[in-house]
């Protein structure tokens, strides 16, 4: 841990979020002066008070102990690389255009990798007006079952999540020039070729 770097750090979102000293150190119940003493890297917040400075700052706790946000320049907002992430506690579904660091439930999460299909994750497809009618024969227990369909273009994501015990069948619109992805909460991610 860099204090000096923490501390132009802290100084820098503090001035994003136009709080001054006085006004930080209120929400945190520390005084001005901590918080100058913070900011010119001669001392650290007690761990006590991490989180919530994190909270107030935007910035995952882990980031401010490191003194640096690195920003992913080469992937940012490219959905041709779009990545998702489901929480094992929860089912919450993130997506992400580029590198990003992810987390849930008090969990950091890695992103899903994705496979062709074998017969057990396959989609059947059927046009009907300007609906895609997708159906499965997945399995769809509380243990194991597909928990989410996505379309992912060029410039949107259209997700569908799904819970176990439903049906083995959705609609989507009829949207071209895309790629299905779906999760398997035992197998992981798979995909579909262009649609």
């Amino acid at each position: 841990m860099d204090q000096i770097k923490a501390g132009q750090l802290i100084r820098r979102l503090r001035s994003e979020k136009k709080l001054t000293q006085k006004q930080l150190a209120d929400v945190l119940n520390v005084s001005d002066k901590a918080v100058s003493k913070w900011e010119r890297g001669q001392g650290f917040p007690d761990v006590s008070l991490l989180r919530e400075l994190s909270d107030v700052l935007g910035i995952n706790a882990e980031k401010l102990l490191d003194g640096q946000l690195n920003q992913s320049n080469t992937q940012g907002g490219n959905m041709k690389r779009i990545k998702f992430y489901v929480c094992p506690e929860c089912g919450n579904i993130i997506t992400a255009t580029g590198d990003a660091d992810v987390s849930c439930c008090g969990r950091k999460l890695t992103a899903m990798v994705p496979q062709e299909p074998d017969d057990a994750h396959k989609l059947n497809f059927e046009d009907i007006d300007d609906e895609y009618y997708i159906t499965f024969s997945h399995e769809m227990t509380k243990s194991h079952y597909l928990n989410f369909v996505a379309w992912v273009g060029f410039d949107r994501v259209l997700l569908v999540h799904l819970y176990p015990e439903q049906g083995g069948e959705l609609r989507m619109p009829k949207l071209r020039g895309g790629r299905f992805y779906y999760g398997c909460s035992e197998h992981g991610l798979f995909f579909t070729v262009n649609r």
